[in-house]
């Protein structure tokens, strides 16, 4: 069974502020175990939001889940995460995800034909790059000829954002992590483990380890938890991959019905809610399933109820897995 130490957060919105991710950053700090995970923000930029809280004496591992890879060349996202790594003196997990094609085409023109192909070459040129090689690659989505100045710092590990068996696949030979998003324990130890295993065994290496973001929020008496299902899902809810993925995990969520995507989240126990020690042992599941790092997402709650309110169910939820695990 996995240990609290593999318990993290997610701060799931972008912030205009540092001021909004700094008490969730400082509860990893007080704690001394888990990950901060921030997402593709385009207010303040994800990797800035880390840098700021390393310069303010919050040193906790850090992990983007995921950015974007059509927002930066490989080469400067190799930069970005090892500068990550350095100032908050922590290995970084830089998560990457390829986008939608309506956002990879807004920025190039074009959506990549052939995405898998675009995100094996951007991470085979992140990976040889911060392994300190002079990278030369011609490929169908990017090019270099280049290597990175040397600097001392902790490792960089490569994730991917992974939601379906192809994906898993190729994640499974060429990444470091699998971070998954919204996805069922069971989905995730019948499916995307086995696909990860594959692709790992036919590249000859050991397979990723799996980081999931589970929504999470506290039954409290006058809390309407499908209304936090809907407030913290259902940008999500409307997006094909992700709805794909759901029903593929026998989730019954379509992009036209977002509402009643986050109820079915919510009676399949995708969107985990009850008391903190209920919560704590729901997430077992996950750990059951595979997963190696649970990655609490309070969104719900922080946008229904606010920071203050995610909070208390972050400190509360934490302490009961401590105590389970502890």
């Amino acid at each position: 069974m996995a240990t609290s130490t593999h318990t993290s957060i997610m701060y799931p919105v972008m912030p205009t502020d540092i001021g909004q991710v700094l008490p969730v950053a400082r509860l990893l700090q007080r704690r001394g175990a888990g990950r901060l995970w921030v997402g593709q923000s385009l207010r303040l930029d994800t990797h800035q939001i880390f840098a700021a809280l390393a310069g303010m004496g919050v040193r906790v591992p850090m992990g983007s889940g995921v950015t974007l890879a059509p927002l930066r060349h490989p080469y400067d996202a190799a930069v970005q995460a090892r500068s990550v790594a350095a100032f908050s003196g922590f290995p970084y997990v830089a998560g990457i995800g390829p986008a939608t094609p309506d956002f990879q085409r807004a920025l190039h023109g074009s959506a990549y034909r052939k995405p898998l192909t675009a995100m094996r070459e951007y991470v085979t040129v992140m990976r040889g790059l911060l392994q300190g090689e002079v990278v030369r690659h011609e490929g169908e989505y990017h090019s270099l000829e280049a290597e990175m100045f040397a600097l001392e710092a902790p490792r960089v590990e490569i994730g991917l954002g992974v939601l379906r068996p192809r994906m898993a696949r190729m994640a499974g030979a060429v990444a470091d992590v699998a971070v998954t998003w919204m996805t069922p324990a069971g989905y995730v130890g019948d499916t995307l483990v086995p696909a990860l295993a594959d692709g790992a065994a036919e590249a000859g290496r050991k397979a990723p380890r799996v980081a999931t973001v589970v929504h999470v929020a506290v039954a409290r008496p006058g809390r309407d938890i499908r209304s936090a299902a809907r407030a913290g899902a259902g940008a999500h809810l409307r997006a094909d991959h992700y709805t794909d993925m759901l029903r593929r995990g026998g989730v019954e969520a379509y992009p036209d019905d977002p509402d009643a995507g986050a109820d079915a989240l919510v009676e399949a126990g995708v969107f985990v809610t009850g008391t903190p020690d209920g919560i704590a042992a729901e997430l077992d599941r996950y750990r059951e399933s595979g997963v190696d790092e649970v990655v609490l997402n309070p969104a719900g709650v922080l946008n229904t109820e606010g920071l203050g309110a995610g909070m208390r169910d972050l400190q509360e939820i934490l302490a009961a897995v401590d105590r389970r695990h502890g």
